[in-house]
């Protein structure tokens, strides 16, 4: 049985097909190529069921979706999850956020895992060893925090991040915003990471999202990246929900 995962945002999509919970192709791009790609995806697999995590609006799609005639379930706040969910307001949590946590749940069951996407917000979500999800935190992420500086200041210019070593005493405007920026970033994630560590045995920590693997080899703590890690947590409720 083939489920297409589909991870909607407010520019971008993501296309997750997966068989007995198997990711067998994997696909980004713009909204306006995701429809297209679809009647492709159609053509190709015998789709059972479209999942959707929907971080931008998501009507015009799932009204596609449903005039195709394929089965539709969005995730929501009502959704039944795998997992314990602890968060005080369930209501308000990020339907991304759930799904990332349903992932760390289908990969490690019985583990405490802290799960760190990187992408415009950086949130980071824990998972304990009794399966219940407890809540995390949200901050800026790396390209928030360049607009940020850019829009709130009359001085500093937008600049686009270099991949490259950057080094902490910046030595003009450019290096210094560049430090600020991504050396902040990566000592609030090593930062957090060393609390949960020491604060919770045995630590899996899963680093995903669009900045997850520029900054996964500036990290000082041991991580996996996964960029694929929304579209298995959601696929993996699909199937839970199923069985």
């Amino acid at each position: 049985m083939v489920n297409l995962a589909v991870d909607l945002g407010n520019t971008r999509v993501k296309y997750g097909v997966f068989e007995d919970s198997i990711l067998k192709m994997f696909w980004a791009g713009g909204l306006e190529e995701a429809t297209a790609k679809l009647l492709e995806l159609e053509r190709a697999f015998e789709i059972a069921v479209v999942a959707i995590c929907a971080t931008g609006n998501s009507k015009d799609f799932v009204t596609f979706v449903k005039n195709r005639g394929l089965s539709v379930e969005v995730l929501s706040a009502q959704t039944v999850l795998p997992f314990q969910n602890d968060y005080e307001t369930p209501q308000t949590l990020g339907v991304d956020r759930i799904a990332l946590v349903a992932g760390a749940q289908k990969k490690y069951p019985g583990s405490n895992v802290l799960v760190i996407d990187a992408g415009t917000c950086v949130t980071y979500d824990f998972k304990d060893f009794k399966n219940v999800y407890r809540g995390g935190a949200i901050s800026p992420g790396l390209q928030m925090r360049f607009k940020a500086m850019h829009e709130f200041t009359a001085g500093l210019p937008y600049i686009e991040v270099d991949d490259e070593a950057i080094d902490v005493i910046g030595v003009n405007t450019k290096t210094a915003l560049q430090s600020g920026a991504v050396n902040g970033l990566v000592a609030e994630i090593d930062g957090l990471i060393d609390w949960y560590k020491k604060n919770y045995s045995e630590l899996t920590i899963i680093l995903t999202g669009g900045d997850g693997q520029f900054l996964s080899s500036r990290l000082k703590n041991g991580i996996f990246a996964n960029s694929n890690f929304l579209l298995e947590g959601l696929n993996y409720i699909t199937e839970f929900n199923r069985n």
